[in-house]
This record gives C-alpha cells, structure tokens and sequence, in this order.
C-alpha cells in the first residue's frame, strides 16, 4: 500500500511503531480505513503470530501516540503479548470511548468479545469491570506466587480468547482462565 504524502509526514519518515525507516508501508487499521505507517517486521506481527515479544517494548511509549489509529494497533498487539508488562501497560493506556470501541472491534465489524460469550466455571457471563473469585489455587508462572482459592479479583477485562479474562492479582496483572473462577 502506499503511502499517502500526509500520512508519511505525520509518522516522521518511520515506522509510527518502532520507528524504524526499513521497509515502511501504509497499513489499514481495520474495520476503519484510518492508516499507520509501520515497517514490514510490525505488519507480519500484527497480522500474525507475535514471534519476538521483547521487540514490542517500543510501545513503552507509542502507545501513548496521540493519533488514534496507532493507539487501537497498540492496545490490540498488547493485548496479545503474554508477558506482564504489555498487560500492565495496556491497563494504564486510557482510550477515549469511541477509540475503544473501536480497539475492540474485529475486522468482521463485530466486538471481539461479542464473537463468543465469556462464562465462569457456573456459565455466567462476565463483563469488563465484573468481580470474580477464584475457585482454584493457581501457580502463576514468572511471578512466583500462588494466587489462592477464595481471592476476588476486581475490575476484570475480557480478553481476545472467551476462555481467559484479565485481572490484577498481588499488584500483577494476569489472565485467568475462566473456568477456574467464579462470578463474585
């Protein structure tokens, strides 16, 4: 796709990701027609499989872009990235009501979480901001602790995947799987 003369002044020449000048092209950010300039190892990840995770650091402050077709491509790639501190961040990034919305929308049009219902262990369905209890103990890899059976997690968000949520648990964001919790 090319670039459009406009488009190109505002990302600086660079990718509105990374910042790197390699291998840039225009890319639609769907379901919209609003377009980021980002390089080709970006558009392979967000399109793909995200195969180097600590290569997305550089959201650490892109995320923040004041354009909103790179906040939705942040929020969305961070949501994907299995490590605490794309979570961490994607929680701290605020995105006015219309931004979100659209963050949350699929190519297809529909919301993400609207594809498939997101149900505890009982068949509930959860929404953002519900609580929930655990009903397990539950390892949690790379933080070192054992989140226990009986712990309220407040405030969750719903996740990509119907099966998992997020929730801040001993000050670590992490995803649960639904079936090992319960609507509080």
């Amino acid at each position: 796709m090319t670039i459009h003369p406009n488009l190109l002044e505002r990302a600086g020449g660079a990718c509105e990701l990374c910042r790197s000048a390699e291998g840039i092209a225009a890319m639609a950010v769907a379901p919209r027609s609003d377009e980021i300039v980002a390089c080709e190892a970006c558009r392979r990840e967000i399109v793909g499989d995200i195969e180097e995770a600590h290569r997305w650091h550089c959201l650490n402050e892109t995320a923040w872009s004041e354009h909103p077709a790179v906040q939705v491509v942040s929020w969305r790639v961070l949501g994907r990235i299995e490590e605490p501190w794309a979570a961490e961040l994607r929680e701290q990034l605020y995105l006015d009501e219309d931004t979100s919305a659209w963050a949350k929308e699929s190519a297809g049009g529909a919301s993400s979480a609207g594809a498939q219902k997101t149900v505890d262990s009982n068949g509930t369905e959860l929404q953002d901001g519900d609580s929930v209890t655990l009903i397990k103990d539950l390892d949690v890899k790379g933080a070192g602790f054992t989140a226990k059976r009986g712990t309220l997690v407040k405030g969750i968000r719903l996740a990509d995947d119907p099966e998992l949520i997020e929730g801040r648990v001993q000050k670590t964001v992490i995803y649960l799987r639904t079936e090992f919790l319960k609507k509080a």
